[in-house]
């Protein structure tokens, strides 16, 4: 159920970024192997687990202005909303902050290296956003994902476990979010999202492409992705890396999330926290399907804005669709 309704009045606010603390460590790591690959895989890939009943869809919309600055205080009417080019009544309208369920996916692979400290950084900084209400879970990847921390509310456990991190082996990119949506099933909130941070593309995951994108399409998780990738002028960048800003951004945008690139490593911290915010400052719209056919088909979803008076132009991030239900 949304959040109640309050009264917004209009206005610009810009978040900032906000300051850093690291706990102290304490070890221990559950390990999973990625699933076989064979027929058992299949059987294990989740049902489409998507906000939607027989009355009700929520769309979480995020709203920036020319200077990528998120932008608050917009009103129900500002909004329109298409289902399949069909234009559908918004019932329910809030911009209420609501409480996260949010899975860190961090790169651990051979190349991450020198990387690794400021990467914890951008995720110490990212929780930094985070609401008593909020639970986390960290997997980590090189060779293997594996679940190093399990749903918990206690952002020093996964900041414990994210101090003796280790660079090594290779990058299955693709498992680790196949893991993380399949840990996703046990979140508490209605709110879920990834934060994903790597340096390149896959290289080593049992699932392939086209099966975590269609994964994503089916979940009603938003991704957000920090690609660490080498500068132009520095060394060549393998075929993998290559790929990867392309990959990162098609799974992020598909769920209404987005990918961030960094070349300089001192902006890690800063886009963490910009992430974090951008979480916070989300518009819920709420609508019920004209198309009340139960039949598990993917419906369109497309948000439009009403430019208000005297602002910029303003553009809109969503969640680009939903399977419908099945009888």
């Amino acid at each position: 159920m949304l959040p109640s309704h309050r009264e917004l009045h209009r206005k610009l606010m810009i978040s900032g970024a906000l300051c850093l603390c690291l706990a102290p460590a304490v070890w221990s790591q559950a390990t999973i192997e990625p699933l076989p690959k064979p027929a058992q895989k299949a059987e294990l890939l989740p049902k489409a687990n998507i906000r939607v009943d027989s009355t009700l869809v929520l769309i979480p919309v995020t709203v920036t202005d020319p200077m990528n600055r998120f932008v608050t205080g917009l009103e129900k009417d500002n909004f329109k909303i298409f289902e399949d080019k069909k234009e559908q009544e918004v019932k329910q309208f809030s911009s209420e902050d609501a409480p996260l369920s949010v899975g860190v996916v961090f790169d651990c692979s051979g190349s991450m290296g020198h990387k690794l400290d400021k990467s914890r950084l951008a995720v110490a900084q990212f929780f930094k956003m985070a609401n008593p209400e909020d639970e986390f879970f960290l997997v980590q990847f090189n060779d293997a994902a594996q679940l190093a921390q399990p749903f918990t509310t206690s952002l020093e456990e996964i900041q414990n476990r994210l101090t003796f991190t280790q660079s090594k082996g290779r990058t299955a990119l693709l498992d680790a979010v196949y893991l993380a949506l399949h840990e996703m099933k046990k979140a508490k909130n209605p709110r879920k999202a990834l934060l994903l941070i790597s340096d390149g593309g896959d290289n080593n995951s049992r699932y392939t492409e086209g099966e975590i994108k269609n994964l994503v399409k089916e979940a009603d998780v938003q991704i957000y992705a920090i690609g660490i990738y080498e500068p132009v002028s520095g060394r060549s960048r393998t075929p993998e890396e290559l790929n990867g800003p392309g990959l990162l951004t098609e799974i992020a945008e598909q769920t209404g999330g987005r990918q961030y690139q960094v070349e300089n490593l001192n902006e890690l911290p800063d886009i963490a926290a910009k992430i974090g915010v951008e979480l916070r400052n989300q518009y819920i719209l709420g609508y019920s399907p004209q198309n009340v056919a139960r039949d598990g088909k993917y419906r369109h979803v497309q948000v439009k804005l009403v430019q208000p008076r005297g602002l910029p132009p303003l553009r809109p991030f969503w969640k680009q669709g939903y399977y419908a239900p099945l009888q």
